[in-house]
């Protein structure tokens, strides 16, 4: 049964589901300054707080943004991950990307983007500046943070099993991906699950009887715009290299191509595009591997994306631009992609998804990507947090206090932290 009809912060009708949980809703024509203000401030909380990598963010972000907010439903946000996943680039911020331009159009986007980036940024454009000499490598209060994160995946990873995998065949697809993610950690691996789960489900599984009005992806993106952000990615990516040999452009030139191909080429993201940036700025000498992977240890340190690793490696570069410009370049050429495929497929995804075949594909995609994070949840999220039975009773605790109590996440946060420390100190 439904509750009654709320107008939201920008007048869209939103009608939530009290027995599912669910949330609908009819976008507004015309996007207003409240609306993008608390799509920046969302955003900025959780860059604040969403410590543990790419596979917590999104532990994080259903929280927030389907099971707070409401702002899209449990299959939304699914469908949002799925796409997400199946392209190259940093996937927790291509989903945040892609929730700010649902709910305030493209400056939404925008905002999402920097609210969730700026924090971890300028973090650690401040470390690049000479305070190397704050250890991170063993900190109590570190070690304290990965074990929060142990317990927003298995609370995320939990809780979309029971939606997106609540019966036996996708309960199957769910956990035969999660046995392969672990078997064959490549690069291309998770694309090649999801893109066989597709294909699974589309012949093994029923199409889905939607119900009621789904929240739409891109009611506020125009076909037009999806195939300029496609045609502009491709553009840039094979356009860069040639300008850069052909017409020079100097050191500002070569920045931007190499952090754009290091943001348009990788998979998973995350630590994943490490390997890539350090070729691309130790090989050709602008970052000592010294300087390389301390800057490593201080991105493991602070909340939000890894993909700003990139703003520590502008800012200490030897040839110019470096410092706090040659930073914000290095940032903004990574993530240029990131919204490029954010908001380039979104409105033929968001047809695709509402076709009666496309439907079973889904149901398959999605129960994949439940495996996908329950492979993430073993490795790298509790491998590198659970040592200890101290670790496991605090892993534990943060649990409870998250899915039974309903404290927020920031403060499960905060009370690891001070756990973390504590284990440490005694």
């Amino acid at each position: 049964m439904s509750s009654p009809a709320e107008r939201d912060f920008y007048g869209a009708e939103t009608v939530g589901d009290a027995e599912e949980g669910v949330a609908e809703a009819v976008i507004a024509p015309v996007v207003s300054l409240k609306a993008m203000s608390e799509v920046f401030l969302v955003a900025l909380r959780l860059g604040l707080t969403s410590f543990g990598g790419p596979i917590a963010h999104l532990g994080y972000f259903r929280d927030e943004y389907v099971y707070r907010r409401k702002w899209l439903d449990e299959q939304s946000y699914a469908d949002v991950i799925a796409l997400s996943q199946s392209l190259p680039g940093p996937g927790s911020s291509k989903v945040g990307i892609i929730i700010g331009t649902m709910r305030a159009g493209l400056p939404g986007g925008i905002l999402a983007w920097l609210g969730f980036t700026m924090p971890s940024a300028m973090a650690l454009i401040l470390f690049a500046y000479g305070v190397q000499h704050f250890t991170t490598a063993d900190a109590g209060w570190l070690h304290g943070l990965k074990i929060a994160a142990v317990a927003v995946v298995a609370l995320a990873v939990w809780g979309m099993s029971r939606n997106l995998a609540p019966d036996r065949p996708r309960a199957t697809i769910a956990v035969i991906a999660a046995i392969v993610a672990l078997a064959i950690p490549t690069v291309l691996t998770q694309v090649l699950i999801i893109a066989v789960a597709g294909i699974v489900g589309w012949r093994i599984l029923p199409a889905a009887i939607v119900t009621g009005k789904r929240v739409p992806l891109a009611a506020r993106v125009k076909p037009w715009v999806g195939m300029l952000a496609l045609a502009l990615f491709f553009i840039l990516l094979f356009g860069l290299p040639v300008a850069r040999q052909v017409i020079g452009g100097g050191q500002a030139l070569a920045t931007v191509d190499s952090f754009y191909r290091a943001g348009s080429l990788v998979f998973g993201g995350g630590h994943v595009v490490l390997p890539l940036l350090q070729a691309e700025v130790v090989g050709p000498g602008w970052v000592d591997n010294e300087d390389f992977l301390a800057g490593y240890g201080a991105a493991q340190a602070v909340p939000g994306p890894l993909f700003t690793f990139s703003a520590y490696l502008g800012t200490v570069m030897s040839p110019q631009p470096n410092g706090v410009g040659g930073g914000l370049l290095a940032l903004g050429a990574i993530f240029v992609p990131a919204f490029l495929l954010s908001i380039g497929p979104l409105p033929f995804w968001d047809v695709l998804r509402t076709r009666p075949a496309f439907q079973s594909v889904l149901r398959g995609i999605n129960a994949s990507v439940v495996g996908i994070l329950l492979a993430a949840l073993y490795d790298p999220v509790w491998t590198s947090a659970i040592f200890t039975a101290e670790d496991f009773a605090l892993a534990a605790g943060a649990l409870v206090l998250l899915a039974l109590w309903k404290f927020p996440p920031w403060s499960v946060v905060v009370l690891c932290a001070l756990g973390g420390m504590l284990i440490a100190y005694v």
